[in-house]
């Protein structure tokens, strides 16, 4: 009985310890795929790194593809960890928009070469759909998607386009248009870049007055000319 309770105190530390060591190996894996790309890196450069055997990593993580994947979960996790408390605190479609697109480019400028992992290495590869990285990669474009709803339930943007074709237009072209720069070539600037992508989407999906509107409006502005009419012929009358 004895023996037992002085075990327990050792199952924290040996987690605490296995903890520190899949995130050492994270940060070097980190280093060596963005700095070598997926295939260009090698576990055994991973392990070097960290001044252990490559069978050390292996202990931690299946294959380097695995690696890989949690290399680029992690930095979802920091990247979109208060992403939902970000855009509570904000009010208004436009600007809830504009905030989603703000911080998809400022994860773009903040790590360019994860991106191009993310994008050239990982999202055509059939291990993708259905992986934890593809999981929080879909709330994190979900909550675009929420905020178009917002708009149309407002009267905000038109009601009959559907919102997975604007969410993949939207980030598409962010990504399309930060080509250049994640290869390395030009700069970024996203101030910019989030007002001219708000401005074209919400122009371009913005409801359309009905037609009952329309007649109302040609009405009252029907009536607003006949009263000018009947008073500039009034005064033309008195004058004479």
């Amino acid at each position: 009985m004895a023996g037992a309770l002085s075990a327990a105190p050792a199952r924290p530390a040996v987690r605490a310890a296995r903890e520190r060591r899949v995130e050492e190996i994270l940060e070097a894996a980190r280093e060596v795929f963005c700095r070598k790309g997926y295939e260009g890196a090698a576990v055994a450069e991973i392990a070097a790194r960290l001044g252990v055997v490559e069978g050390t990593v292996y202990k931690y993580f299946d294959s380097k593809r695995a690696l890989l994947l949690q290399v680029l979960e992690r930095w979802y996790e920091q990247m979109f960890g208060d992403y939902s408390q970000h855009l509570a605190g904000v009010r208004g479609t436009r600007q809830r928009l504009r905030l989603l697109v703000w911080h998809h480019l400022r994860s773009i400028r903040q790590a360019p070469l994860l991106c191009r992992l993310m994008f050239r290495e990982v999202r055509s590869e059939p291990d993708y759909r259905g992986s934890g990285l593809h999981a929080m990669n879909r709330r994190h474009t979900q909550l675009l998607v929420d905020v178009l709803r917002e708009g149309v339930a407002a009267g905000e943007f038109r009601a009959d386009l559907p919102l997975p074709l604007l969410r993949d237009m939207i980030y598409g072209g962010i990504e399309h248009h930060a080509w250049n720069f994640i290869c390395g070539r030009g700069d970024l600037d996203i101030d910019a870049i989030a007002d001219q992508v708000v401005a074209v989407v919400c122009q371009g999906i913005a409801a359309r007055p009905k037609a009952a509107d329309l007649e109302a409006q040609a009405r009252r502005l029907a009536a607003i000319a006949d009263r000018m009419e009947r008073r500039l012929t009034a005064a033309s009358g008195k004058n004479a």
